[in-house]
């Protein structure tokens, strides 16, 4: 039985009507529970650094007399289900939030209308993106946390050996990119040694599309488009960069090796030119490569427009719950303006006693992140970085989210699947797409009913 299949049997059980009920904080919630005493335990969330110390010793501090039970590692979908459909699940959870529409249409987590009512919390302080993304026929299942987006890294050291500058990197030119990039590789005797430019596909397929012109699903999450000619060529575009990179396989197993987490990650190797990612690698590449030749530009539609797909996680309160309440405090604290700018000050205060750039937390909450850069960024002298920095900020409010979808998982796994099909060569792109639409549009009219 497949991974979803196992899924959807598990959340079969769970297919409760919640819309329109009140959801966390609600008089007939089950458990009860107060927000300063009882248990609270939590999963797919971890004390991996001081961003997250700092905000779980902000709640921990105004709120003695919960005992705070945190499960360390990330978010299992076997797991979780099996803890719902049992009737044991934690109190919180940390997840992605492309899950959140499937979950909450199947009735496994709770809405949190009466939790935002009673904790007040604003949730015009997040950032349009991040909420669309929580909130499903206008009701809202989770807080979102983090806001990662998807920025152009270059090697400029690279480029320069190749007689090139970053400025003969114009993404909004698919028609150039083939031999942009036949140029900027490094292919001998069918082995890769260096990526010249990496699409980034399957995962930011719907970015390609977005660039032109084109969703892959509806606003409302209902309506799949994957079979759209925009699509078609866009992974047409993406396909045709890898393969002529020695194929699929070896440009796979190439990429596979590389440690973007450390100090010989692939810019300081010289493994790769121009690539595509999210945001986050900028603080890594300041803490482990300060001197590398980097530099960040946004990625673009085919007009030359800044455009970004914007992903992060959020928390939710699952179905059965024995203490909502404490819950919903503790997804308030944790995303409040003061407990992110003091969990910023950490990281900053952390990274100069290192001796290493601060380049900034960026965060699902618009005015949190404002008072962050208000208040506690400082350029770092450093002008790629400070350039990077800057880049980063002004594509925030460029930044698109695949919309909350009732049958979101079922969706991804479509077109997911769709593009290793082609990468495997097992289809082509058209063909692969129109399978995917069928299995996606089945999926989400099933949902939807």
């Amino acid at each position: 039985m497949t991974r979803m299949v196992r899924a959807a049997a598990l959340v079969g059980v769970l297919a409760l009507a919640v819309s329109g009920c009140g959801g966390v904080g609600g008089d007939g919630d089950e458990g009860g529970g107060t927000a300063t005493e009882g248990t609270l335990s939590t999963m797919g969330f971890g004390l991996s650094d001081e961003i997250a110390a700092t905000r779980v010793d902000a709640f921990k501090r105004d709120n003695p007399g919960v005992d705070l039970k945190i499960t360390e590692g990330a978010f299992d979908e076997q797991q979780f289900l099996s803890a719902v459909a049992s009737g044991n699940p934690p109190d919180l959870v940390y997840m992605d939030r492309k899950l959140i529409g499937t979950y909450a249409k199947r009735g496994s987590i709770q809405p949190l209308t009466d939790c935002v009512d009673k904790q007040d919390i604003d949730m015009g302080q997040y950032r349009p993106a991040a909420k669309e993304q929580v909130t499903l026929d206008g009701t809202v299942y989770g807080v979102p946390e983090f806001s990662s987006v998807r920025v152009l890294y270059l090697n400029e050291a690279l480029l320069r050996q190749n007689g090139l500058t970053v400025d003969d990197v114009d993404l909004a030119n698919w028609a150039g990119l083939p031999a942009l990039n036949a140029k900027l590789a490094t292919v001998s005797g069918g082995r890769l040694s260096r990526i010249g430019i990496d699409p980034k596909i399957p995962e930011f397929l719907p970015m390609w599309a977005k660039a032109n012109g084109v969703d892959m699903l509806s606003a409302d999450g209902t309506k799949a488009n994957l079979d759209d000619p925009k699509v078609v060529e866009a992974l047409t575009t993406g396909v045709r960069l890898i393969q002529d990179q020695a194929g699929w396989g070896k440009f796979k197993s190439f990429r596979d090796t590389f440690d973007f987490f450390g100090a010989q990650n692939p810019l300081a190797k010289n493994q790769i030119v121009a690539w595509p990612m999210e945001e986050w690698f900028l603080n890594q590449a300041a803490k482990n490569t300060p001197k590398a030749e980097l530099v960040v530009k946004p990625f673009v539609d085919r007009q030359g427009r800044p455009v970004t797909l914007s992903s992060g996680l959020a928390w939710v309160v699952p179905k059965g719950a024995k203490n909502p309440d404490a819950a919903c405090a503790f997804m308030k604290k944790v995303t409040a303006n003061d407990t992110w700018v003091a969990a910023a000050k950490a990281r900053a205060d952390a990274r100069k006693a290192a001796g290493q750039p601060f380049t900034g937390v960026y965060t699902g909450n618009v005015a949190a992140d404002k008072r962050i850069f208000d208040e506690l960024y400082q350029p770092t002298g450093n002008k790629r970085f400070d350039d990077a920095v800057a880049t980063i900020r002004s594509v925030q409010d460029a930044a698109f989210a695949m919309p909350a979808s009732p049958a979101g998982a079922e969706f991804d796994k479509a077109w997911t699947d769709a593009v290793n099909r082609v990468l495997s060569g097992q289809a082509q792109p058209a063909e692969a797409l129109a399978r995917a639409q069928q299995e996606a549009t089945a999926a989400l009219d099933k949902a939807s009913k």
